[in-house]
């Protein structure tokens, strides 16, 4: 698996390779803003995974997802910062998130 430096880094090389779509969680759902595309945890896969801490400021912390809708149809990135600034999400986001690919 490729690492990256930074977010920013990781986010530009995805959207290089065809991860496009900027993904939002809505507490049960992926959204994309841009186009109205709303996926639910049995609708896409989770391709990749990027993990970023901060070496000393909390919110430094995220996480870096490439998603895929199980039709192949979407592709794009959600970032999520976890810990005490993780967002909301449904039991089953939360375990669809936990998943490694």
């Amino acid at each position: 698996m490729q690492s990256y430096e930074t977010v920013t880094e990781a986010l530009a090389k995805l959207k290089e390779i065809g991860y496009t779509l900027d993904f939002n969680i809505r507490f049960d759902q992926l959204h994309c803003a841009e186009n109205n595309i709303c996926l639910h945890p049995e609708a896409f896969e989770i391709t990749e995974i990027f993990r970023f801490e901060g070496d000393t400021n909390p919110s430094d912390e995220d996480i870096v997802y490439a998603i895929t809708s199980i039709d192949g149809k979407w592709k794009g990135t959600l970032t999520s910062a976890y810990g005490m600034y993780a967002d909301s999400v449904s039991t089953e986001m939360i375990r669809k998130l936990s998943h490694q690919p």
